[in-house]
């Protein structure tokens, strides 16, 4: 079998968008450990957060989920690494929450006014559990109809 010239360079030319998609990918992601500390919080409802998913203050990211454990309460342990330098209030609340209809999951840190800060391996006191789109529809269908829950 005989190649045409043109196989060969659109060939090269996919094998080169190929690699440069490698690129841009792995310069998107940042797979580097974060050097920070970690937090803790326990919630009734994790509500399908992960490793890995971000933690944010005011829309920016600040940290990443590193770990979720079961509590012999049942109840979900999620440990957070906040990036250095980032210094949260020990009244700070957290609250697992959503990027619209179709994003992810993400903990949602509202930083309080309390002086004193929180330090490595603290846990965070004040949480709030993740309402499900479900959960919101059906407080308004049972406001509506004036029926109890």
């Amino acid at each position: 079998m005989k190649k045409s010239p043109i196989e060969t360079v659109l060939g090269i030319l996919v094998i080169l968008v190929a690699v440069f998609f490698v690129h841009f990918a792995a310069s998107k992601i940042d797979a580097r450990p974060q050097q920070g500390y970690e937090l803790t919080a326990v919630f009734t409802r994790s509500g399908g957060l992960e490793s890995g998913n971000d933690i944010r203050i005011s829309g920016i990211k600040v940290g990443s989920v590193v770990g979720l454990d079961l509590t012999p309460e049942y109840t979900a342990k999620v440990t957070l690494n906040v990036k250095e330098g980032v210094e949260l209030p020990l009244d700070t609340t957290a609250l697992i929450t959503t990027d619209g209809l179709m994003g992810g999951t993400f903990v949602q840190l509202e930083p309080g006014k309390s002086k004193e800060l929180l330090k490595a391996g603290d846990n965070i006191k004040k949480t709030k559990d993740f309402r499900s789109l479900e959960d919101v529809i059906s407080e308004v269908i049972f406001l509506a109809t004036g029926k109890d829950q």
